[in-house]
């Protein structure tokens, strides 16, 4: 069952990060639009996975999972996990950014690739925008070229274990371009749109594009 974002997270951890929007925490304003190096500005390398959340975990087994792909497709599809599993499936290797100053080099994934999906589902020409909503209710937004991207997956399994609910297990979308807020945890809708509608952090000050290396924290 989806619970209410807006209503449980914590509002003085939204309200410190409207405060980093508002003062440009972390900018340094020097861009690697080339990327020329491999951690993008201002970011620091780690080697354990930070968990960082607004205090909300939902608890979604594999057997409750539920995965719809929907809005401006010819064939829309509803997956559980079993049905996830049985699509083609990849294996990749990619470095992932957050917005809160960490870098994580070489993460090894297992899933479904976007490109794979679309090719099921089949977008229509119409389409502009993807559209991410998550069991908690969060939400946020890419083009349709970002999300088409070869590297981008909706990943199941991290270092050859089972994705943990922690890290937004049992699905969770990887975007690896671009800061890792567009990487929905607990993934259930996948909404090819039309038009652009801005995500939850996205309307509290966050960049709508979200590149690492040209310091697009916010907008």
């Amino acid at each position: 069952m989806t619970q209410s974002f807006s209503g449980k997270i914590k509002d003085k951890l939204i309200a410190a990060k409207r405060k980093w929007a508002e003062d440009g925490r972390l900018l340094t304003g020097t861009a690697d639009e080339k990327h020329e190096n491999r951690l993008p500005p201002g970011q620091r390398l780690v080697k354990d996975w930070p968990v960082l959340d607004l205090g909300i975990t939902p608890h979604i087994s594999p057997d409750a999972f539920e995965l719809s792909i929907t809005g401006e497709v010819e064939n829309p599809l509803i997956l559980d996990f079993e049905r996830l599993l049985d699509l083609p499936n990849v294996q990749a290797k990619n470095d992932i950014h957050c917005v809160t100053s960490w870098s994580r080099y070489d993460n090894h994934w297992h899933g479904v690739s976007a490109l794979a999906l679309a090719d099921i589902v089949k977008p229509t020409k119409d389409v502009t925008h993807v559209l991410f909503t998550a069991h908690d209710g969060y939400t946020t937004n890419v083009r349709i070229d970002q999300f088409l991207d070869d590297d981008v997956l909706i990943a199941h399994h991290w270092e050859g274990e089972p994705l943990t609910e922690e890290h937004g297990g049992p699905v969770r979308v990887v975007i690896p371009k671009l800061y890792f807020w567009k990487s929905t945890k607990w993934v259930r809708e996948i909404n090819f749109a039309k038009h652009d509608k801005p995500g939850f952090w996205e309307e509290r000050g966050y960049h709508n594009n979200a590149d690492p290396w040209t310091e697009e924290r916010y907008g």
